[in-house]
């Protein structure tokens, strides 16, 4: 790449961007103004998240905590709940901690500022500071190295790539309008410079791209996922089902069910638990579901367990060869409270229809 080009390109980005981005851009909930505890929120949503997908969580987050201090004194039950069906709940529980830093020591005006609050990195720090404050921070993103890589013809590693961009793009911004700028480069990734077959004829960038194709960015070989056996114990009987919070894992702090993190058929759920103690109890039919994470994969089996037995006197036999969510953390709630009041991930939320067809058959 040569980088004196590289740099006339980036300087001309402005003046090509923003008269495209004011004709283009899209109506979202987020850019109605830039206040910033608006922008951040929208932000840590956005992470791994696709924008439609985003967008009612967005609106309900904002109506039930309208404000930094109103998310900083919320209970982590009640942001969890909020969170429901956007995942990665670790980012709910930084911004849960950095709104109590926020509420505070107040609002940073700055990236460094920014980077300084838990769950925020370069990017993030970038936009809510262009965006919120009006600085020539850059933001550099998944979709601004596409837009760039094929701008420049750049075929470096993306790793590479994240800090090279922001050092090219930072002079390069424009006195005012440094929020709009930010995003235009967003929003020319997100609707223009796809990942896959991008309509290089409507992009505003078309005369100055060395590319005009998806053969850039260089793909990173994606790792195998870990594949896990689970088996889940949906315990219920006249009052409710029973459920449990998460001490670890991928999804600590939400809800589940009972888990066994093997798999096993009606036989080997009966013996298990009769070996913890349990007598008086049946076995419904079997339900499967595969829920993918980025990194994970859970094939799961549930299997209803209808009992009147106190469960918390049930204890796991030492020396069990597989983990388990342990007895004495089940609680039982209502299928209808469940649904409605607990932080039930999607990874166990498709248990509620099987616990209610068993139910209604009470």
């Amino acid at each position: 790449m040569d980088e004196k080009i590289a740099r006339q390109k980036a300087e001309t980005l402005p003046s090509l961007l923003l008269p495209w981005y004011d004709k283009n851009k899209r109506d979202l909930p987020w850019r109605e103004n830039t206040d910033p505890y608006r922008v951040w929120v929208s932000e840590i949503m956005l992470q791994q998240t696709r924008v439609e997908a985003a967008k009612e969580h967005y609106r309900r987050f904002l109506r039930k905590l309208p404000t930094v201090q109103a998310l900083a004194d919320c209970s982590e039950d009640e942001l969890f709940k909020l969170w429901e069906g956007l995942g990665y709940y670790s980012r709910a529980k930084n911004l849960h901690k950095a709104a109590k830093i926020v509420a505070k020591e107040g609002f940073p005006t700055d990236a460094e500022g920014w980077r300084n609050l838990p769950g925020i990195g370069d990017y993030t720090a970038g936009a809510i500071s262009s965006i919120a404050f009006g600085q020539p921070s850059p933001a550099v993103d998944g979709n601004v190295v596409r837009v760039l890589s094929r701008l420049l013809g750049d075929a470096r590693e993306q790793d590479l790539l994240r800090g090279e961009y922001a050092k090219l793009l930072a002079p390069a911004y424009p006195k005012e309008r440094c929020g709009d700028f930010t995003q235009s480069l967003m929003e020319l990734g997100a609707t223009v410079c796809l990942p896959a077959s991008p309509a290089c004829l409507t992009c505003p960038l078309f005369s100055l791209c060395e590319t005009k194709s998806d053969a850039l960015p260089v793909r990173k070989k994606k790792p195998e996922r870990r594949k896990s056996d689970m088996t889940l114990l949906l315990f219920y009987d006249n009052t409710g089902a029973a459920v449990c919070k998460r001490r670890e894992g991928v999804l600590q702090g939400t809800y589940a069910f009972f888990t066994a993190e093997r798999a096993m058929d009606a036989e080997q759920v009966a013996s298990f638990l009769q070996s913890c103690g349990l007598n008086g109890f049946s076995i419904g039919a079997p339900a499967s579901h595969r829920h993918v994470f980025t990194h994970l994969e859970w094939d799961m089996t549930a299997y209803p367990v209808r009992t009147e037995q106190d469960l918390s006197r049930l204890r796991v036999p030492d020396g069990t060869a597989f983990p388990c969510t342990d007895f004495s953390d089940l609680l039982y709630a209502p299928v209808r409270e469940i649904e409605e009041k607990y932080s039930l991930p999607s990874a166990y939320r498709w248990c509620l229809q099987v616990l209610k067809k068993v139910c209604n058959k009470q």
